[in-house]
């Protein structure tokens, strides 16, 4: 008969077997995406990639300027929108609401966006921006994406303060500092990796969103920077151009996924790179 102590060892073995079977499983599907998306992406970059925009169906070449200034300038103004707001609300949540009523409401509906699917916040802000409006922006693409940021940042912001020591408030309020510098310039300052690091997971989170964009900033073939108008962006015309029947649209579509993997990896190894080299001196 097995004894105790030699069935746990068996039962540690199964367990770390299957843990390790199911991680090389998702290794090997990682591999396997990265594999594709490198072999077809290389392949289509060029530099008129970059020089030429979206070609009309049936013509040949064309690159993805005008999706990828679009995107640029859809990214750069939802992370404007976001970051402020989800940082202060973090703040108040942490610092100054952790057990009023509103507090709690506010992480509640903090929950259910974190949650929500995209499409159904890209036909609220289709609803409440575009019809109003009385018509398609980037202005409404960066709204939608703005309101898919704000809780990733607010969550990690909070998280973030709630991890610094309660001597680190008291050292600061006992030499005189009000509440909002212990908060701004003591407690925040503390975090400001983990927080820059919610900001780049918001970001890396919406860059590639293509259902909310669908229903705002649509897309346009020409090449545009005015955000009042219809802009083109990388998450639609890759779904637009993966699903045609023409052989440079389908190559412009990996080139434009590669970019877009290009661009989330280069930012969080930038920001980790140079946030460590700091936290060593």
């Amino acid at each position: 008969m097995m004894s105790l102590y030699t069935r746990r060892i068996w039962i540690n073995r199964i367990g770390i077997s299957l843990s390790m079977l199911a991680m090389s499983l998702g290794l090997i599907a990682l591999m396997w995406i990265l594999l594709t998306l490198f072999s077809k992406g290389f392949a289509a970059l060029s530099w008129d990639l970059f020089t030429q925009d979206t070609p009309a169906p049936g013509s040949e070449g064309g690159g993805l300027r005008n999706a990828i200034v679009g995107s640029g300038l859809i990214l750069f103004f939802s992370m404007l929108i976001s970051t402020p707001i989800g940082i202060l609300a973090g703040i108040y949540l942490a610092e100054y609401g952790r057990v009023s009523k509103f507090a709690s409401f506010t992480r509640f509906m903090t929950d259910i966006m974190l949650s929500a699917p995209s499409i159904v916040i890209g036909l609220f802000v289709y609803a409440l921006f575009v019809v109003t409006t009385g018509g398609f922006s980037g202005w409404a693409g960066s709204l939608a994406l703005a309101l898919i940021a704000i809780p990733v940042v607010v969550r990690t912001t909070e998280n973030m303060l709630k991890l610094v020591p309660t001597s680190l408030r008291e050292a600061a309020f006992a030499v005189g500092a009000p509440r909002w510098q212990v908060s701004l310039k003591v407690t925040l300052r503390a975090v400001k990796s983990g927080v820059v690091t919610g900001v780049l997971l918001a970001m890396a989170r919406i860059t590639g969103e293509t259902a909310p964009l669908l229903f705002t900033a649509l897309n346009n073939q020409f090449f545009s920077t005015n955000m009042a108008e219809p802009m083109g962006n990388l998450p639609v015309v890759i779904f637009q151009f993966a699903l045609s029947p023409y052989d440079n649209w389908v190559n412009l579509a990996w080139g434009g996924a590669l970019l877009i993997a290009f661009l989330v990896l280069a930012v969080n190894i930038v920001v980790r790179v140079v946030f460590r080299n700091k936290d060593k001196r």
